[in-house]
């Protein structure tokens, strides 16, 4: 494209380029904090039954005291009830979701074979604060027959990235980057301080869905906006480095959740930490490439000039030489299409999702691409959210977890640039594999060694997980490129929003989890190794390829434009 003439004459990545790509990828931050909050938001301390009036002696086992909450720490569903006496001489037994009245007990003593009234725990439960003094669980009693609410605000707050990234991602092409990046950055930090001021579960959740698409839609955005700010040179870093801010949001969620314990407040302490971005963000320039595709061409041509000012650059680069070359062009296209349509008179068709499976070897191709897509989103938010159940310190965990993504994606970048892509991608799942095998092999009292394996298991996970976009643009032709991104895209959504789900089945079995993302990692890995290298391929359809759609030549041209534009927005 003649517009990527702007960086070879201004510079790829000069000192123009830098300030706004740092400063766009700092609010990426917020993303990160938004997406992993719920870790603690929704945190469920240990908790049992409480008793009906004032309790004046409690024993649990050869233990005996005068407090329910001195002994939650030491309490657990599988060791037996809590037994308490009230000041009325009623003697109970409380467990987590019931509790049972003694009927005619004698001394006050831990055992007892006499008959017992038992009912549904009512009038509250009383919770171990030592770790978690307020979550939305304490708070709205989200326990019991009401833990599936707890359960279900990430993957709501799940399908609100989904809804964002379809919403925005086509907004920003119609009103331009900037005012998405303003917009999706004011909604972030005024929704995110509603959601401390949620006044019941259902506020909650409609907030946190919203703030969802207003992260989801920075995100998307924001890959496009540092992309059309960046040459071809360094493109691959600057776009997989966005991640590296989403990371150091997670890193924050594990610092303030260590240093608030009290969740409305831990959530307007994340809303306020890329809240300077709103004060400089309204200064951003809009990227050449919209400018110029809306015919804005003196915003274009002054924008032009201040990077070349910025960058030290004595070349004055003019529209004039961009349209002229693009007119060139377009000419030189035009002239090429009536020949094929003069040479083909084969009536035209619609791209569709079925041009994916054009033939066996493309079927396979789109169906390896898509389960990395969804093993690459799955990994990722079972490492992250399952981070907390490792044992040891959770916040130390978390924070681990967001750290070891910084060195994945540098990894990434220079093993993509000197072994390939897929000599990348399917090691990293395959070790992925390999780590979720022994965590669940080591000895459970190892926890050291456990969270190890889990950092190994996560840093070879996000290796693959920031690659597929690039990867997977470079093994389709231009006419289906857009297909199979925007349709990869959906898969690595439905992977977050089943992630959750995942984590939730550690009730059933604590090494699940790790056991169906173990599993399916390695398997993809071994699948991805049948997939061709794309190395220095430049993005364009080859002829083997596009004759494996079945298309004509003549409807191969005319797709190739429109199929170009679409995949840049995805």
């Amino acid at each position: 494209m003649s517009v990527e003439r702007i960086f070879d004459e201004l510079g790829h990545f000069k000192r123009f380029q830098a300030c706004v790509y740092f400063a766009a990828v700092f609010q990426a931050t917020a993303c990160g904090i938004h997406y992993l909050a719920s870790v603690f938001l929704v945190e469920t301390p240990d908790f049992v039954c409480g008793a009906p009036a004032n309790v004046t002696d409690v024993l649990f086992g050869n233990l005996s005291g005068t407090s329910v909450e001195d002994f939650l720490p030491l309490f657990k569903a599988e060791t037996g009830p809590l037994v308490v006496r009230t000041t009325g001489g009623e003697q109970w037994e409380l467990s987590r979701c019931r509790r049972a009245l003694r009927i005619r007990p004698g001394d006050f003593a831990y055992a007892f074979d006499g008959n017992k009234s038992v009912e549904a725990c009512v009038g509250g439960f009383v919770y171990d604060r030592s770790e978690v003094y307020q979550s939305i669980v304490t708070d709205w009693d989200l326990v019991c027959d009401r833990a599936w609410l707890a359960k279900l605000c990430q993957p709501t707050f799940m399908l609100g990235v989904l809804v964002g990234a379809l919403v925005f991602g086509d907004l920003a092409d119609r009103v331009g980057r900037v005012k998405i990046l303003m917009f999706a950055s004011l909604c972030q930090f005024g929704i995110g301080v509603c959601v401390a001021f949620s006044a019941n579960y259902y506020y909650f959740v409609a907030f946190r869905f919203l703030l969802a698409m207003a992260s989801s839609g920075y995100l998307v955005v924001v890959f496009v906006y540092v992309t059309e700010f960046t040459g071809i040179e360094v493109r691959t870093w600057t776009s997989m480095h966005v991640h590296a801010a989403f990371a150091v949001g997670v890193m924050v969620v594990a610092l303030t959740g260590y240093l608030v314990r009290v969740w409305w407040i831990y959530q307007i302490v994340l809303s306020l930490c890329t809240s300077p971005f709103l004060l400089f963000c309204w200064k951003f320039p809009e990227t050449p490439f919209y400018l110029i595709a809306k015919g804005k061409y003196e915003q274009a041509q002054a924008l032009l000039d201040a990077m070349a000012r910025v960058n030290g650059s004595e070349r004055r680069l003019k529209v004039e030489e961009l349209l002229e070359s693009e007119e060139q062009n377009g000419a030189e296209l035009l002239e090429k299409e009536e020949r094929e349509e003069a040479l083909d008179k084969a009536p035209q068709r619609k791209l569709s999702i079925l041009d994916l499976f054009g033939s066996w070897r493309m079927a396979g191709r789109t169906c390896t691409v898509w389960a990395i897509w969804f093993i690459g989103s799955l990994g990722y938010y079972v490492f992250s959210l399952g981070s907390v159940n490792l044992g040891g310190n959770q916040y130390v965990n978390l924070f681990l977890v967001g750290a070891v993504e910084l060195p994945s994606y540098l990894v990434g970048c220079f093993a993509m640039d000197r072994i390939g892509r897929k000599k990348t991608c399917a090691p990293a799942l395959l070790l992925a594999g390999v780590a979720c095998a022994l965590i669940i092999v080591v000895p459970a009292d190892i926890e050291a060694l456990a969270i190890a394996l889990s950092m190994i298991g996560k840093f070879a996970v996000a290796i693959a997980f920031g690659l597929i976009y690039l990867y997977t643009c470079e093994l389709y032709p231009t006419i289906i490129r857009s297909l199979a991104v925007g349709s990869g895209s959906m898969m690595c959504r439905v992977g977050s929003v089943v992630a959750p789900f995942c984590v939730y089945l550690a009730d059933v079995w604590i090494y699940l989890p790790q056991l169906i993302v173990g599993v399916l990692a390695f398997a993809i890995g071994i699948l991805t190794l049948m997939l061709p290298e794309t190395l220095g391929r430049p993005l364009t359809s080859t002829l083997e390829e596009a004759e494996a759609l079945g298309r004509s030549p003549a409807e191969k041209r005319k797709s190739a434009a429109d199929g170009l534009e679409m995949s840049r927005r995805v």
